[in-house]
């Protein structure tokens, strides 16, 4: 979420220099299926599958005559093999890496089928195949397309590749974002002196990318929920109702609070049951920073999709009486991953908003992760200030220089950017299958565009 500099975003004019290579993770359900059974016996058909392919892309099969897959899964990712015949899915399941699995397929009528793997996001970036199925043929691989042109290993030609590819970055440069956004700034009513934030708990479709909906859970119906703001030494109190189907609580993860309004069910508090709410109140100890407030139950499901928000301790005397510089643009980044799949600030690349700034600026960006995994972010064509970790400021001695930053479940970091060269440069996750796929890029990838 951008902080300090308001309007729409202007053309993004520059080159974007951007990442490398594939997907998201997740599960399928496999379906029973029947069709005619040809008397022959089967015929068996090799397939392995890797991050993120299927060798052979195009495969040739008898029509007429049942098929047994025979999958091998060379990747480093689960990955599973899956066609749809007679509108039922057949599916291997989940094939660990290095493990082996075999599929039974009916009797396919001539003609053309899509493989694909059934993991959430795999098939997007790219990883399917082609089964022909003809009266007479053999099981085979084909390397063209039906004109000729030679194909790659994902099934695409290059130019296709390079199309795809094309047009996800030019719907980045352009702003073709979604229309909601979350982390957006939570204003309090006072009462008696006290900063008062209402949080609702709710169950909405999320739009992670253009026209891409995803169940999620949230405060106040996005994700991130909204940014909170508070000084030192505030008395605050976050009223929290909940409107889910489920019981949830509210943790304020790195702060220093009473123990009763820890958030953590039957330790601290009882769960906030279905229509109910519960109040949390008490006074900013902590020093200047990034903090966050998450749901602490049922947490695998509900943070992971999206049950998280930033509370910023803001300094009286500002961010210069902190680290030494003034920022002219300011931002907060939220890491995800989970059922919502791999997201920063709850979208997925080409829908990420860039950050922007001009030739000269200081840009300061907090930056937590509430995934489940370790997330390497990396900026392209700079050096940032690493200056605070978990809400405490790095004395000057302690600082460092970086340009990848490996951010663990539950960390936080501010850094520093000094935005002196103009161009729209590449900031994505370096675990490469949470960026980019055959088709293009995806997933945690967003950039700083420096105007001149």
């Amino acid at each position: 979420m951008r902080t300090s500099r308001k309007g729409a975003i202007v053309a993004l004019a520059a080159i974007l220099v951007l990442v490398a290579a594939a997907c998201s993770g997740g599960g399928s359900t496999a379906a029973s299926g029947g069709g005619e059974q040809a008397a022959a016996a089967p015929v068996g058909v090799q397939v392995t599958l890797a991050d993120f392919t299927i060798t052979p892309s195009t495969l040739s099969a008898p029509a007429g005559q049942a098929l047994v897959f025979q999958v091998s899964n060379q990747g480093q990712s689960p990955h599973t093999f899956a066609m749809d015949v007679g509108g039922k899915t057949y599916d291997t399941g989940t094939v660990d890496p290095g493990a082996t699995a075999t599929l039974d397929v009916p009797a396919l009528a001539a003609g053309s089928y899509q493989a694909y793997c059934a993991v959430p996001g795999h098939k997007e970036a790219g990883m399917t195949a082609t089964v022909e199925a003809s009266t007479g043929g053999t099981a085979g691989t084909s390397g063209t397309t039906s004109g000729g042109a030679a194909m790659s290993s994902t099934g695409m030609t290059a130019q296709q590749m390079a199309d795809m590819h094309q047009a996800g970055v030019q719907a980045f440069l352009d702003g073709n974002q979604t229309d909601t956004q979350g982390g957006q700034l939570l204003r309090p009513t006072i009462e008696n002196g006290v900063k008062v934030f209402q949080l609702t708990a709710e169950q909405v479709q999320w739009e992670i990318s253009k026209g891409v909906f995803k169940p999620a859970m949230t405060f106040n119906g996005t994700v991130p929920g909204p940014e909170i703001h508070v000084n030192p030494g505030d008395r605050v109190r976050i009223v929290v109702q909940n409107q889910m189907d489920q019981p949830t609580t509210v943790h304020f993860h790195g702060m220093t609070v009473p123990n009763a309004d820890d958030g953590v069910p039957f330790i601290t508090q009882p769960p906030i049951m279905p229509g109910e709410y519960w109040t949390y109140e008490f006074t900013i100890k902590d020093p200047p920073g990034m903090y966050v407030y998450h749901s602490h139950f049922n947490s695998t499901e509900q943070v992971g999709s999206g049950m998280y928000g930033a509370l910023i301790v803001e300094p009286k005397g500002g961010w210069k009486s902190v680290y030494g510089v003034r920022p002219q643009d300011e931002y907060t980044m939220f890491l995800g991953d989970g059922p919502l799949d791999y997201v920063l600030n709850g979208k997925s690349f080409p829908a990420t908003l860039p950050l922007t700034a001009s030739r000269g600026d200081w840009v300061l960006i907090h930056m937590a992760n509430d995934g489940s995994l370790l997330h390497p972010m990396h900026l392209h064509g700079y050096h940032f200030e690493v200056v605070a970790e978990d809400g405490f400021a790095l004395s000057r001695q302690n600082r460092y220089m970086a340009d990848t930053l490996v951010v663990a479940p539950g960390s936080r970091y501010d850094i520093l950017v000094h935005a002196i060269y103009p161009g729209a440069w590449a900031f994505h996750c370096h675990i490469l299958p949470h960026v980019e796929g055959p088709q293009g890029m995806y997933g945690m990838v967003t950039a700083l565009v420096v105007s001149k």
